[in-house]
């Protein structure tokens, strides 16, 4: 079973900069189609961005214009670059991956069907 670790989680302040990285252990990502998401206090998992194995992205509203997502070159590593951070994106970070080679296309509204344990990120002053 693919296992995912998000990394990268900590306090930030506002307008601050942080980088997750999701890694897969002895897995070639680059064949799976990954996905970050987001849990709020108090609130829904939100979708935040995904990535195709031929590298076509999707970012959410909330985070268009502010976060990247790309793949690293050892092939078993996702970032998410988080700039101008705000307080509302305070939260439990998650990535998760589904087997998806040659695709370009990529969506979080799935269901994928491997997921990491969570890297917690706080926006605050």
């Amino acid at each position: 079973q693919l296992q995912l670790v998000e990394s990268g989680g900590g306090l930030v302040q506002p307008g601050g900069s942080l980088r997750l990285s999701c890694t897969a252990s002895g897995i070639d990502l680059n064949m799976y189609m990954v996905g970050w998401f987001r849990q709020a206090p108090g609130k829904e998992r939100e979708g935040l961005s995904c990535i195709s194995t031929t590298g076509g992205t999707n970012y959410g509203d909330s985070v268009k214009g502010r976060f990247t997502i790309s793949r690293g070159r050892a092939r078993n590593t996702v970032y998410l670059q988080m700039n101008v951070v705000e307080p509302e994106d305070t939260g439990v970070y998650y990535c998760a991956a589904n087997w998806n080679p040659r695709s370009p296309i990529c969506s979080m509204l799935v269901q994928y069907t491997n997921w990491g344990q969570g890297t917690t990120v706080t926006v605050a002053s």
